[in-house]
């Protein structure tokens, strides 16, 4: 059959089958889906649940989620330390009173602090009879020295002296304002103190310490000399946690 004019040759395009179980109405429905599956944006896969970083107000315009100032975060986070600190601080007042003492170097100096503390909120100090003091009251007087508490991996840093810091002289800056965590030896620092809650620290160090020291051959010397020197500050640590838990218990009993 020869064309007409303007026709185009070719097998003319194959029409979609229609289910006739389908109704119409279902049938558009499912196709304008599909149109706006198409059309959408794609979101990458698992970004559905993340939360939208912009909205729009009632009159359209772009609105961005407000940002907070980094020193208002800075603030924020120096607030949390202090608290945390405080309730450091309060619980080992708190062991203090039951008997528990700290070790360490600087565990004399932290002991009388306690015991002035202490003396404070005895009854013959308190300003009316029977009057009992608040949690508030005893955070009042910890204050203080909840602020020069730095959190070691296995120490509390009370750096109430810079110059007596042993970080820092080692490191040459016996004027700066913060210890040198990192550079912390709790066993010789004045500022150092040890408690119950850090002996499995120690304790584990010196069971690693012992492994290794087995695991040596007869020629390392200078190592086995090195970590025996570890493993006797550990274990010595460890036995001056024991032994100020146990002092103040045996002495009340």
């Amino acid at each position: 059959m020869v064309p007409r004019l303007g026709e185009r040759t070719g097998r003319a395009a194959a029409r979609p089958r229609v289910d006739p179980r389908r109704s119409p109405d279902a049938e558009d429905a499912a196709k304008e889906a599909g149109d706006r599956a198409h059309l959408s944006p794609r979101r990458p896969a698992g970004d559905q649940d993340l939360p939208a970083p912009r909205e729009y107000s009632d009159y359209g315009r772009l609105r961005f989620a407000p940002r907070r100032a980094p020193a208002e975060l800075l603030a924020e986070v120096n607030d949390h330390e202090r608290q945390r600190n405080l309730e450091l601080v309060l619980a080992e007042f708190r062991n203090y009173q039951q008997g528990i003492l700290s070790a360490g170097p600087g565990a004399r100096s932290l002991t009388e602090f306690f015991a002035s503390i202490h003396e404070k909120l005895a009854p013959a100090a308190a300003p009316a009879p029977k009057a009992q003091r608040s949690d508030r009251d005893v955070l009042n007087l910890l204050t203080k020295r909840a602020k020069v508490l730095h959190l070691g991996p296995a120490n509390y840093c009370w750096f109430t002296a810079p110059s007596r810091a042993l970080c820092l002289r080692l490191a040459g800056t016996p004027a700066a304002d913060r210890p040198l965590i990192g550079m912390c030896d709790s066993a010789r620092c004045p500022q150092a103190t040890h408690h119950p809650c850090h002996r499995p620290v120690w304790a584990e160090h010196a069971d690693r310490t012992k492994i290794f020291i087995g695991q040596l051959g007869t020629t390392r010397k200078t190592e086995r000399t090195r970590l025996q020197a570890d493993f006797d500050r550990a274990s010595r640590v460890v036995a001056e946690i024991d032994a100020a838990s146990a002092s103040m218990t045996e002495e009340s009993a």
